[in-house]
């Protein structure tokens, strides 16, 4: 052979090789990203082919389920009452995806997942129409609708959630303003991008897009607050769990200087303490005494015990992701006074701030978040029930220390405003004003208001925030005004319900 025809039978070769190498690297290495694309029309097909699986309630309500169409895409997702549950379900959509738990359980839902691939096998040879597996919530319907309701009723943007102490299991989870997933779940095009931009749109950098209010961000999982006083619990309980008493001494003074500062930080109204103790200083929400009682601890201790409440987790997933509630640097001791009531860098989420009343509630031990109670197949055997979890192995405070902070909070709600008589729930609280933004004396602070009940059996835990003094952007507005009345409501609900 002469060396022309070597080169070009080489050259061959290597265009072969090549073209092979390409082809293995497009259906092995970047199959995934081709099937996922959602320019993938024929993905998009088999998926609308297939009849989804349903979420349902605890009780059996449908909140989301698949509808035939009789077009090219053969199924539509539905979601009856779709704003109230929108954060819980999320959505499902040609054209943006899937978000909440549209997306966290995509793969039972979708009928993809590995415990369904006998199902598969058998509708493939039987002919049967494939269809995917359901999800079960923890979340009850009549709590859900209580806690969304109030929020709605009275205008507020905020979040509400509702936890069971004793096992984790959130009975609510509300956010507001929400959105209707029935509108992306549209299967035409503009509908689905009209709603997306609406709801999406950046008011400082898009044209024509008019007061934004981010209906899509589920406020109770995906946003932080300061939090205030409610955050007093987490200081009361490491002083607990350090030697200190309802009894012990604190400072009673209207206002204390920041360490190393010209600053000063001020009881609310600017009075003095009504009394001494802790106890005292925790019924009247008295700052001055939490600053200092923070300052005394140290930023270790109050790490310590805020880790066992759940705060710093970046893990958490219920099973959507959890955006990390944390102290910030906590580097002076400035920076203590203000963390030890609720402001500075302290951040907590809805979900969090609900923790907080759980934990004390359920005798000093965190219990893992969850919002799915059990994963069935389509025909509705059990694929995999979700079981009780500590969420970290360690109290955050003893069985003794969680009683005596549980009697603190049964004084706290006694002192605690709102509308409504609802003694007869036997209600253990704490309430949070919070001050936030570049100008914090002049913004409309958030209200907060944590809770339990009944006191002396709980069965829900709650937390409800109302963002920035609420409808009418009070700057006097407190979490006892403003809140406690959704977080009472929501218990009511809650503890009908499981009579």
């Amino acid at each position: 052979m002469n060396t022309p025809l070597r080169r070009v039978g080489l050259a061959m070769l290597a265009m072969m090789a090549l073209l092979l190498a390409n082809a293995t690297y497009i259906q092995v290495v970047d199959a995934d990203d081709y099937r996922d694309d959602p320019r993938n029309q024929r993905v998009l097909l088999e998926e609308y082919s297939r009849e989804r699986g349903q979420i349902i309630s605890q009780d059996g309500k449908i909140l989301a389920h698949s509808k035939k169409t009789g077009g090219r895409y053969e199924f539509q997702r539905r979601y009856p009452n779709g704003e109230m549950y929108a954060p819980v379900t999320g959505y499902y959509s040609l054209r943006y995806g899937s978000g909440g738990l549209e997306h966290a359980e995509n793969e039972v839902l979708a009928g993809n997942d590995p415990r369904l691939l006998v199902r598969r096998l058998s509708d493939m040879f039987t002919g049967r129409d494939p269809r995917g597996g359901h999800v079960r919530l923890t979340i009850d319907p009549k709590v859900q609708e209580a806690a969304y309701e109030a929020m709605k009723e009275r205008g507020h943007r905020g979040a509400v959630v509702a936890l069971r102490p004793d096992t984790g299991e959130i009975l609510a989870m509300v956010s507001l303003p929400s959105y209707d997933p029935n509108q992306l779940a549209s299967h035409d095009g503009r509908k689905q991008e009209r709603a997306w931009f609406r709801w999406n749109c950046d008011p400082d950098g898009d044209k024509g897009c008019k007061e934004h209010n981010n209906p899509m961000r589920n406020r109770a999982i995906q946003e932080f607050y300061p939090p205030g006083s409610t955050f007093k619990l987490v200081t009361t309980a490491a002083a607990l769990e350090n030697g200190a008493t309802k009894d012990t001494r604190v400072e009673s003074a209207a206002s204390v200087i920041l360490p190393g500062t010209r600053t000063p930080l001020a009881n609310f109204g600017g009075a003095p303490c009504p009394g001494s103790t802790l106890q005292d200083a925790l019924a009247h929400s008295c700052n001055t005494a939490f600053a200092k009682l923070a300052g005394q601890l140290g930023a270790d201790k109050l790490r310590e015990t805020a880790k066992n409440f759940g705060i710093g987790m970046d893990d958490l997933e219920i099973p959507m992701s959890v955006t990390p509630s944390g102290l910030g640097e906590l580097g002076s001791e400035a920076e203590l006074y203000q963390a030890g009531i609720g402001q500075r860098d302290v951040r907590l989420t809805p979900l969090q701030d609900a923790m907080l009343s759980a934990t004390i509630a359920n005798h000093g031990m965190a219990m893992r978040p969850h919002l799915v109670k059990e994963l069935l197949a389509p025909a509705l055997s059990v694929l995999e029930p979700v079981e009780p979890e500590e969420l970290t192995g360690e109290p955050a405070l003893s069985r003794h220390n969680a009683e005596v902070l549980r009697d603190m909070m049964i004084k706290s709600e006694q002192n605690t405003l709102g509308a409504g008589p609802y003694s007869h729930l036997k209600i253990a609280s704490k309430t949070g004003t919070a001050e936030h933004g570049a100008n914090p004396k002049q913004t409309p602070p958030h209200a907060w208001y944590t809770a339990f009940a009944p006191y002396d059996d709980p069965k829900v835990a709650v937390a409800v925030i109302v963002e920035s003094g609420g409808k009418h952007g009070d700057l006097a507005a407190t979490g006892g005004a403003l809140a406690s009345e959704i977080g009472r409501l929501t218990m009511k609900a809650a503890l009908e319900e499981g009579q």
